[in-house]
């Protein structure tokens, strides 16, 4: 099995449904609220790694591998986030730049 079919049956709303077919603005709530669900996870994780880095300095903490690994996520998180917005404004770009 691919992995993409095991991402589709752990998420059924990843299913398509050839019957039933979004209107445009129906796809663009959908998109948007993607996005923000990716952002806000995105903000949660910077959040964590604030507070974990904070408790290390005041010595409420001694887990330095934890604060690392917690920054590291946030920051790849971060990292990939400004990726996906760089290729996004590039197809947009792109977009406009079509001859209709």
């Amino acid at each position: 099995m691919t992995n993409i079919n095991q991402i589709k049956m752990q998420n059924p709303q990843l299913q398509y449904n050839q019957t039933t077919k979004a209107t445009p603005f129906q796809a663009q709530q959908k998109f948007a609220n993607t996005l923000k669900d990716a952002l806000s996870k995105v903000n949660e994780a910077q959040n964590i790694s604030d507070q974990k880095t904070i408790a290390l300095a005041k010595g409420e903490t001694l887990d330095l591998h934890d604060v690392m690994i917690t920054s590291q996520k946030a920051g790849v998180l971060l990292r990939t986030t400004v990726e996906v917005q760089s290729k996004a404004i590039d197809a947009y770009k792109e977009m406009m730049r079509m001859q209709v």
